[in-house]
């Protein structure tokens, strides 16, 4: 299979699917003419016009708004912000209205739009350009929430979500735009709500999602070579999330080092780890321990910022406690 980059992997994905779907167009701040602020849309204007690839002004209530209504009688709208923290200003359209059609609908009719952004830490965008909200809308009922963490499953998860018939969060990391690895050439799709195992293990799982799924793998062959199996589980998907992915790993290693970037308080990772105890507590050794970022900001200061987010090594030393508190 040819070797791509992640960026390409969701430009190919956007490619694919507006060819195959005359009523899928794209929408948002610089997508067109700029060709995205991270390069994900570049060549798009040039093959579909500016009907189906569309520049719009910094507004992202009004535009996110326009995308309910055109998902709402039939269109399929993919949004992008520039970072996820400019989907602040559109919760409203989001959470009221495209979370919530289906529900008020009595079921009748869906939203089919997918909203793309990057989310967590970037390369000296500072505290406002650097939220991980992704526990956000894993809290709001209507909306499934995406975020892959390899180029092939940013192809198949974008594929799947831009024919999803209710609206997808697809939560993209800019620091995997560049990173490589092998994609295929047919139309895969990737199920959304399916987990991955990245790699077996026996002593302890690392479950994690987006970049930190990468850092954990990273972690994990650091661990092997001290004779420590860790088993790797990519979630993929927060909502709905893979639970018997979860109680059949922790039925295998029986501890749990659940990763993310997020901010620790009321977290994805405190959702995942009281999945953990509701779905396989009595095959626990340990305690769960939780890696995620500090209840910080992010900082703009470079050295500050590599400190910031959870690495190898804080990973490593979660492995080492619970297998300490197992023993």
């Amino acid at each position: 299979m040819p070797v791509i980059t992640y960026r390409e992997a969701l430009r190919q994905a956007l490619f694919e699917e507006l060819e195959r779907d005359p009523e899928v167009f794209i929408m948002g701040e610089e997508v067109a003419q700029y060709q995205g602020t991270f390069r994900v849309t570049e060549g798009l204007l040039d093959k579909f016009g500016p009907q189906r690839v569309v520049d719009t002004p910094i507004s992202e209530e009004g535009f996110t708004s326009l995308a309910v209504g055109a998902a709402m009688m039939g269109l399929k709208p993919i949004i992008e912000f520039m970072t996820i923290n400019f989907s602040i200003r559109a919760l409203d359209a989001i959470v009221n209205h495209a979370a919530k059609h289906r529900y008020m609908s009595g079921g009748q009719f869906g939203a089919p739009m997918v909203i793309r952004a990057p989310n967590g830490k970037g390369e000296r965008l500072a505290a406002q350009h650097s939220h991980a909200l992704e526990s956000w809308f894993l809290y709001m009922s209507g909306l499934k929430v995406v975020l892959p963490s390899t180029p092939a499953d940013a192809r198949g998860l974008l594929k799947a979500a831009i024919r999803d018939p209710d609206p997808v969060i697809f939560l993209e990391h800019a620091a995997l735009y560049s990173t490589k690895g092998e994609v295929g050439t047919e139309d895969e799709i990737v199920p959304i709500g399916k987990a991955a195992v990245r790699r077996e293990g026996k002593h302890v799982s690392l479950i994690s999602y987006s970049r930190m799924a990468q850092m954990c793998l990273r972690a994990a062959e650091t661990l092997a070579a001290e004779g420590i199996e860790a088993e790797v589980i990519d979630l993929r998907t927060l909502a709905p999330m893979d639970e018997e992915a979860l109680r059949a790993t922790v039925a295998r290693t029986h501890r749990a080092v659940v990763v993310t970037e997020e901010n620790p308080v009321c977290s994805a990772a405190s959702e995942i780890t009281k999945r953990i105890y509701g779905l396989a507590f009595d095959e626990l050794d340990a305690p769960v321990e939780l890696v995620t970022g500090p209840d910080t900001p992010l900082p703009y200061s470079r050295p500050l910022e590599r400190q910031w987010a959870p690495d190898e090594t804080q990973i490593i030393e979660a492995v080492r406690r619970t297998l300490a508190r197992a023993s």
